[in-house]
């Protein structure tokens, strides 16, 4: 049997975890079987517990490519000349999200509630977002409104945790109401 290689495997994980995203979006995490999620993925449920012991694997997995795409757009805005106003941040952060997506944000955090697993999850994405925020904000306290950098840090801590509850509070009308096809979200 040939051996995969590091890219593939990578490739294979994404493949698995975006069949369980799929999955978990239409039928809830605790409905989705790894039944579902190798019928969904195409491949043998010995090839996706190759690649993941559980289902919350699967739900980390997830989590961490949300959080990753969130953390390419925040590095992108912080890193420019003129990072977006902090009150913009929730809004941008949910635009052209997949409904789908949002609904596996809060089953997630429903999880969260009951499966420490799933908990030690949330809590780390959430804080990894705020500290993405906050990074954002202090960009934004320096290079627009001309803050020192230490004062900048000390202001945007309460920024940053507003804007977060804003993001998740978005997150949740997305999950709950999504854009009409062709509109704007």
């Amino acid at each position: 049997m040939p051996r995969l290689t590091d890219a593939r495997k990578e490739l294979r994980r994404a493949q698995i975890a975006e069949a369980a995203v799929r999955c978990f979006g239409r039928s809830g995490l605790e409905r989705t079987s790894i039944a579902d999620i190798t019928a969904e993925s195409g491949l043998s449920a010995g090839s996706i517990y190759v690649h993941y012991r559980n289902k919350a694997e699967l739900v980390q997995a997830a989590a961490r490519a949300a959080l990753a795409e969130r953390a390419a757009i925040i590095g992108e805005w912080t890193a420019g000349d003129t990072p977006p106003h902090p009150d913009e941040l929730p809004a941008r952060l949910v635009a052209g999200k997949d409904p789908a997506a949002a609904r596996v944000a809060v089953q997630t955090w429903g999880e969260a509630t009951t499966d420490p697993a799933i908990r030690a999850i949330v809590v780390d994405m959430i804080d990894e977002l705020r500290a993405m925020l906050h990074d954002c904000v202090v960009a934004w306290l320096v290079k627009v409104e001309h803050h020192e950098p230490a004062e900048a840090g000390r202001l945007a801590t309460p920024i940053a945790e507003r804007v977060t509850a804003l993001y998740l509070a978005e997150l949740l009308r997305v999950a709950l109401h999504p854009p009409a096809e062709g509109t704007p979200s």
